[in-house]
């Protein structure tokens, strides 16, 4: 059910895809059904996907020249894409517990891992954005004296990252199937989009009133 190879496999293989502009229209239905890969894969892409939009809309943010209105765009654009990618992932942890649970795993007895599997292939996500983009930097024309250098170090420490952070999911997966590991599904509980629960949103709606 859980592979971290095949995770960041899925990953990779979705940066490069939506990185495409001609292809990234399509990306969402070509991936669907693409290699034949389970519904789960495609979560963990659709949850990656999230990251990718997130990550390409704080880059507008910091763009030279942007008015305060381009940045009030971008905030409202980013809690929207943010809660979505929260939610994305909540919903890997619940596929993945949905799977345990017939088998009668998690052991209720185990030890609590603090961070589920879901919290770990978000980071896993985001490492490869990370990388994708320092490759870019890596083999980027035209860069200062230095800049390449400097980048494949950075480089060879994200790639370092991911592979520990794969194994330990790796590993929380194994122990988890061995019941000498478990983990919850742990809610994120945003309140930031929640009229109901913002006070700048609640307060600016009585006083509306």
């Amino acid at each position: 059910m859980l592979s971290a190879e095949q995770i960041v496999e899925a990953q990779d293989g979705e940066t490069r895809v939506l990185h495409q502009v001609e292809a990234a229209i399509s990306a969402a239905k070509a991936n669907a059904s693409r290699d034949g890969r389970s519904d789960w894969l495609e979560a963990v892409r659709h949850q990656h996907r999230a990251n990718f939009e997130l990550w390409h809309i704080e880059d507008e943010a910091r763009a030279p020249g942007a008015s305060d209105s381009d940045l009030a765009g971008v905030k409202r654009r980013v809690d929207l894409i943010n809660q979505l990618r929260n939610d994305l992932a909540e919903q890997l942890d619940r596929l993945l517990l949905g799977w345990l649970e017939p088998k009668g795993l998690p052991n209720p007895a185990a030890e609590l891992n603090s961070e589920s599997p879901g919290l770990i292939i978000d980071r896993l996500s985001i490492l490869a954005l990370k990388i994708y983009h320092t490759r870019e930097e890596v083999e980027r024309a035209g860069a200062p004296e230095g800049h390449a250098e400097h980048n494949m170090e950075r480089l060879a420490i994200l790639e370092e990252q991911r592979r520990d952070l794969a194994a330990c999911l790796d590993a929380l997966w194994r122990e988890t199937l061995q019941g000498m590991r478990r983990f919850k599904h742990y809610r994120q509980l945003k309140m930031y989009n929640d009229p109901a629960l913002n006070p700048a949103i609640y307060r600016a709606s009585s006083r509306a009133k």
